[in-house]
């Protein structure tokens, strides 16, 4: 009798065992079926995986940017964050940032998403847009201050292309002029330019990303190609805009992702508070001068001698 409990008690554990493993490979088959849906396209009824899998294969770049911003901003500063979200059909989006927490968890956040570049949009006042780039988590990383800003909602402009297509990025010549530009044309072309073969772009080209330098600032532009049957069986190619449009100031240009050495800072830098600062002295100066003019005026009056009239008791008690 001992003999048979015990090997039914050995077939219990051995049993046990069995759906021990058994779950933990479908555990592991589930997991990997997300891991793969997450990264593959969505197949379209009739396309073979065999497709998908040639195209993972081609997607080699593999460059992923994270596009949020920080507690407190403006609906200015909101559209613009949706407007580059859908400019971007390789970005990750998050929740707002705190404005307590270090700038130093951004990194933290963008290895929790998998991304490499960030671009991160941080109000100051309720007034003061200010974006970082960033190559996550070794950097470099620059600052800029956000200006003359206009989304696509408020635009009303003619142009329109596909979601999620991949745009031409057009930069200025002077970026190769001086080494801060062409630090700064690697970070724009790293956050901004959609991967070939990325499964959530299209595979189209129908537009094109401007970024030129004017007075000290990076101006961008969003423009829409459009092709149409000239004379002679000749095709025209012509630019519309789509939208939203803004230019930066570079600031300072860090050799560290969110911080570190300085590598450029820029002496032509003025900050908002300090603009604001002037005007308000130069409206000061109306109220100076007639505070002047008055004092002058009574110094003046104080020195006359007026001789004393004899009718000025006539009405006192």
């Amino acid at each position: 009798m001992t003999k048979t409990k015990s090997q039914r008690n050995r077939k219990a554990v051995a049993m046990q065992q069995e759906k021990e493993q058994k779950t933990i490979t479908q555990a592991k088959k589930v997991l990997a079926e997300k891991v793969v849906a997450e990264t593959t396209v969505s197949l379209a009824p009739g396309v073979k995986q065999s497709v998908v899998s040639e195209l993972n294969k081609k997607w080699t770049n593999k460059q992923r940017v994270l596009i949020f911003s920080s507690r407190g901003t403006s609906f200015r500063a909101r559209h613009l964050l949706t407007d580059l979200r859908d400019l971007t059909p390789h970005s990750k989006h998050d929740v707002k940032l705190d404005r307590k927490d270090q700038l130093s968890i951004v990194n933290e956040v963008c290895e929790l998403k998998n991304c490499n570049n960030c671009v991160f949009l941080e109000m100051k006042k309720k007034q003061d847009l200010y974006m970082w780039l960033s190559k996550t988590p070794n950097g470099p990383s620059a600052k800029f201050l956000v200006e003359n800003v206009h989304t696509m909602s408020e635009l009303k402009l003619t142009g329109n292309c596909l979601k999620g297509s991949r745009p031409i990025l057009s930069f200025d010549k002077n970026f190769d002029n001086e080494p801060h530009w062409a630090l700064l044309k690697e970070l724009l072309l790293h956050s901004f330019g959609t991967p070939y073969h990325h499964p959530k772009s299209k595979p189209f080209v129908d537009r094109v990303l401007s970024f030129s330098i004017a007075d000290g600032r990076i101006w961008f532009r969003n423009y829409q190609i459009i092709k149409t049957m000239g004379p002679k069986r000749t095709t025209d190619t012509s630019l519309v805009e789509i939208g939203p449009r803004f230019c930066i100031q570079p600031i300072r240009v860090f050799s560290g992702s969110f911080g570190g050495q300085t590598l450029y800072e820029n002496p032509e830098y003025r900050s908002p508070n300090e603009l604001r600062s002037e005007i308000k002295n130069a409206h000061s100066e109306k109220y100076k001068l007639r505070q002047n003019a008055q004092a002058k005026y009574d110094e003046k009056v104080a020195t006359f001698d007026m001789p004393e009239d004899p009718l000025d008791d006539i009405f006192k008690a």
